[in-house]
């Protein structure tokens, strides 16, 4: 594919928007503080579009904490990559690894999750056949030895196409053993320039550094003998301090009689040290997760709140407060963003690898138990007690096994200790699948925990009399294939249920009002079933701690309609309409002030042309992100969402090839907050708008369907919009990549500044 253009300064590629992109961890929370690593970045950019038309392997080595993913990712996101290579995929391999898996998440970016992998193909021949002919660029991040490279590189055909595989890792004989054309290069340490530009970044956040403090704060970037890593790290602790010299020149001290290998593990013992009592076991948590994986913050959340890190404290939002211990350890540089949603939130975190294992050596030196008190963030209303903790984990699963659940039989417990125990389960229970064929078995003995999930395991039948015992449960996640409410209604704690099937699921509504305490239910596909008597009944029962709730398939008649009227409190809704509704989707919109999200997906909306559907899509006035699926944007639906003055994001997605396009023209509307537009399969023929539509627009996003008609042109009055600063356009006409083109050149002309990137896709 050919460079359609190139951009100035990049960011993090939206993780919804396209898998053809990918959010990289790093340890830096933004590119703004990427230091250093601008002449490094030009070198490896150098190295992947110039030189060699056949497939390269470009390897970057170095020391644990140099920035390594830090750099391949700041390069593989920029716009002038994004636009060189046709396929582009990120595969974190780290040292323990297993190569399908790897195969199969790179099939999934090279192909854009379109082709569907059964457990039976050959992905590596699959792979192989996706990638011929195609200029790609794969990154390999943390290989530790040869083998990996060899069972994975045969994957990726060689050719005259210009293709890169880029590598990196911590072992330099690695490095050079994969040498093709480029020769390994060795990632540098920061100068004490650079280690003090990126100090006072982190620590200031964009403010300069009083200069009462500027001789101590070069001294304690000198002192981190030019490792990112410690400099992001010290900065989280320093930050959190006393603005005083004399705090910040003991810092340095201390950092000065370190070895550069003892550095980082000190600094990580110092930050959790500087940490409140209610973040450790947060952090200590999330070390259970594998190596280098993606954690959900929507799971992780749930899952804090299950086992009680953070308490229910009044009107506090439980959800907050997890966010809150999030943020802080985020600012202290102890967790990395490893993706972001469409409309940038954050949507994953991570752990660094060095992190991770201090966390690790930190739960074995404590036997995996831990005192903690509970995050509570109004202490004066309720009593603290401590509790006393163990993390469920291989060495206690197999003690457990073989004292068949008898506690004072296990030699690392003492046994004075057991009685006030409490149990946290791993995050992923079924690690231990190829230990126990029935993962039921294990899951009976240990009755005190409070989550469980099994969601990659697709349990038998009998799963529900195995789980009677777990009554303490307040997270439960399964895979089942048959599910009735009344099987889990005794669980009077339950918060998040989250459930997949391959069947659909029926939920009896008056069981659902008995289970007061839940907050999230999150079902892939199920459908309401009323008793006669609720039918004549007012809805008199509410779950006012109901924060979520999808994706729920619903036939609108009069009950239906009235379902989440019951969940007043209701923060984010997924609904999929089955008919032509017959009753207003949300006819009293005060009941639901809370909501901010809402995903709403329609059955064919062709069907709907002359039934005057848009009057029953009044929706509530304070959604800030809405995702509509199978939508015609007719004039009238268009007011109804330009009536949402609060809306930041708006995703409109087609979901389908249809014959039909039709003019959108938005001349004479306003969406006065939207941030973020998605257009996705929408087979908009023309686009009409002016400089007043879209007057705080800063990203958009259209994605077509590969030979079906679509918009030629972004409107020229986006050019006007001071705010625009991204465009992604993915499977677009070449007109409408022109179009964006000639707009970031008449931008740049205008004002002088290069504002505006562009990626475009094929």
């Amino acid at each position: 594919m050919e460079v359609v253009g190139t951009c100035g300064k990049t960011t993090l590629s939206s993780g919804q928007t396209s898998n053809k992109t990918s959010n990289i961890t790093s340890i830096y929370d933004d590119d703004d503080d990427v230091v250093g690593f601008e002449i490094h970045a030009q070198i490896i950019m150098n190295k992947l579009i110039r030189g060699t038309k056949e497939r390269d392997v470009i390897s970057i080595y170095g020391m644990l904490g140099l920035g390594k993913t830090t750099l391949a990712r700041k390069v593989y996101n920029n716009p002038s990559i994004l636009n060189y290579f046709d396929v582009k995929a990120w595969c974190a391999v780290s040292q323990a690894y297993n190569t399908r898996t790897l195969l199969v998440e790179i099939f999934k970016q090279a192909t854009s999750n379109k082709i569907k992998i059964k457990e039976d193909d050959d992905v590596a021949d699959m792979l192989r056949k996706v990638l011929i002919g195609k200029r790609y660029l794969i990154v390999l991040d943390d290989i530790w030895d040869v083998e990996a490279w060899e069972n994975l590189g045969i994957c990726f055909p060689q050719g005259e196409c210009g293709s890169r595989v880029m590598v990196t890792t911590r072992i330099e004989q690695v490095a050079k053993h994969l040498q093709h054309h480029s020769h390994p290069y060795s990632l540098s340490f920061l100068t004490s320039e650079e280690s003090w530009e990126l100090l006072e970044k982190k620590v200031f956040r964009g403010e300069s550094c009083p200069p009462d403090l500027l001789e101590a704060g070069l001294q304690v970037a000198l002192h981190c003998k030019g490792l990112p890593l410690t400099v992001v790290l010290i900065a989280g602790i320093i930050a959190k301090t006393e603005r005083e010299a004399s705090l910040w020149l003991e810092v340095a001290a201390d950092l000065s009689s370190l070895a550069l290998g003892e550095q980082s593990m000190k600094v990580i013992q110092s930050s959790y040290d500087h940490l409140d009592d209610h973040l450790k076991p947060c952090l200590l948590y999330m070390a259970l997760f594998p190596e280098d994986h993606k954690i959900p913050v929507d799971h992780l959340l749930k899952l804090w709140m299950a086992e009680e890190f953070v308490l229910n404290a009044g009107k506090e939002n439980m959800e907050e407060a997890c966010r809150v211990c999030m943020t802080d350890l985020l600012n202290r540089s102890l967790i990395m963003v490893s993706g972001m949603t469409f409309y940038r939130d954050v949507q994953y975190y991570s752990l660094h690898d060095v992190v991770r294992e201090f966390c690790l050596r930190k739960l074995t030196e404590d036997k995996y138990m831990q005192l903690a008190v509970p995050f509570n963030p109004y202490q004066h209303l309720h009593s603290t007690i401590s509790r006393l903790y163990i993390y469920i984990h291989d060495d206690l699963v197999k003690q457990l096994d073989h004292t068949n659940y008898q506690l004072d039989k296990i030699p690392m417990l003492d046994f004075k200790e057991t009685n006030s125990l409490e149990f946290i389960a791993h995050p992923k229970l079924n690690v231990w699948n190829n230990q126990y064929s029935n993962p039921l078995d294990l899951v009976v003995k240990l009755r005190f925990v409070r989550a469980l999930d099994l969601m990659d395991v697709e349990l038998p039948d009998s799963w529900a009399t195995a789980i009677q015992s777990l009554t303490e449960l307040r997270y439960l996640a399964l895979c089942v294939k048959q599910f009735e409410l009344k099987w889990i209604s005794h669980l009077h704690n339950l918060q998040t249920l989250r459930l997949k099937s391959s069947e659909k699921l029926r939920l009896r509504a008056a069981t659902l009002w008995e289970m007061t305490k839940l907050r999230h239910v999150n079902i892939d596909c199920f459908s309401v079933a009323w008793e006669d008597n609720e039918q004549e009944s007012s809805p008199t029962s509410l779950l006012e701690n109901m924060k979520s709730f999808g994706t729920c398939n619903i036939r609108f008649d009069n009950m239906n309609a009235r379902f989440w009227w019951r969940f007043p409190n209701l923060e984010e809704l997924c609904l999929s309409v089955k008919d032509v509704p017959e009753f207003p989707y949300f006819p009293i919109a005060e009941v639901h002030s809370h909501l901010h999200f809402l995903s709403l997906e329609f059955p064919l909306m062709e069907l709907f042309d002359s039934f005057g559907w848009e009057r029953f899509c009044v929706l509530p006035s304070n959604l800030r992100h809405l995702d509509l699926a199978k939508c015609l944007l007719t004039e009238e639906m268009v007011l109804n969402i330009a009536r949402l003055k609060k809306l930041e994001s708006l995703k409109l997605q087609m979901g389908f090839p249809s014959m039909r396009s039709y003019c959108w023209d938005v001349t004479n509307v306003k969406f006065l907050a939207l941030k973020y537009l998605g257009l996705f399969f929408m087979q908009i023929e023309e686009w009409k708008a002016s400089e007043e539509s879209f007057p705080v627009l800063e990203k958009l996003v259209i994605s077509a369907w590969p030979g079906f008609r679509e918009i030629k042109e972004i409107p020229p009055s986006f050019a006007d919009i001071l705010t625009l600063r991204r465009i992604e356009l993915f499977d677009c006409t070449d007109s409408l990549g022109v179009s964006a083109m000639n707009m970031k050149r008449e931008i740049e002309e205008n004002t002088g500044c290069d504002s505006l990137q562009v990626v475009v896709q094929k």
